[in-house]
């Protein structure tokens, strides 16, 4: 309990203008200088990290908070930096979005951020395409990652656009991808240098289940070996 206390008279009026003088004299030095300025950390301690992947500004946002996975169990096949794998790696950051699509990290595993969905709706509507900037012409196996339940389109469309041509298949993302649990081979293309070539997943014909769309990967052949259709 607090004790009251005692009463005291009033200081002096000279005496009270003296206090309010010297209490309104900045201070010159000391620990305590600049006492109403805001604190300041070390920089290192505040500063934000931009050199990272920023989520597609195009994709709805995730509603899963970090952690709230179905299958802990495949957290440790997650890739959270593409560019340890081998060959050329076109994330979703990097993609183009045409109609809705949304963020997950629910199932893993994933490369980077995470993973886009179709929200199961505007059916044949909607696609997510991946052009790589590849450095020089040749052979090169294509890749594509997703995570997979039962959930899963079982009839996704993939096209791949390549030096030679076109071709389109249809991917059962219920299966688990051969590579890590993530990534399943598409075939091997001979593409031109730069960003001529292209992939792209769309939701058509899809009904009634979820499109996935991850990562691409295009890794480098020898030019002996023949072009061949998925593996």
């Amino acid at each position: 309990m607090f004790r009251s206390l005692p009463f005291r008279k009033p200081l002096p009026l000279v005496v009270s203008a003296l206090i309010v003088l010297v209490m309104s004299v900045p201070l010159t030095g000391g620990a305590d200088q600049n006492l109403n300025a805001p604190t300041v950390r070390d920089s290192s301690a505040v500063a934000t990290d931009t050199s990272g992947p920023r989520p597609h500004p195009d994709a709805v946002a995730n509603i899963h908070p970090p952690g709230e996975v179905d299958k802990p169990e495949l957290v440790p096949f997650v890739v959270p930096d593409p560019q340890t794998l081998d060959g050329l790696v076109v994330d979703e950051t990097e993609a183009v979005l045409v109609g809705t699509w949304q963020y997950s990290t629910h199932t893993p595993p994933w490369v980077g951020l995470g993973y886009l969905h179709d929200q199961k709706t505007n059916k044949g509507k909607s696609s997510v395409t991946f052009t790589p900037d590849l450095p020089q012409a040749g052979l090169y196996e294509v890749r594509l990652s997703h995570c997979y339940n039962v959930r899963r389109s079982i009839n996704t469309p993939v096209t791949i656009h390549h030096a030679d041509g076109q071709k389109t298949m249809r991917i059962n993302q219920q299966q688990v991808p051969k590579h890590g649990r993530l990534f399943r081979s598409l075939g091997t293309f001979r593409f031109e240098a730069g960003q001529k070539g292209w992939v792209r997943i769309s939701n058509d014909g899809t009904d009634g289940k979820y499109v996935i769309a991850d990562a691409v990967q295009f890794i480098r052949q020898p030019d002996t070996r023949r072009q061949s259709d998925g593996t």
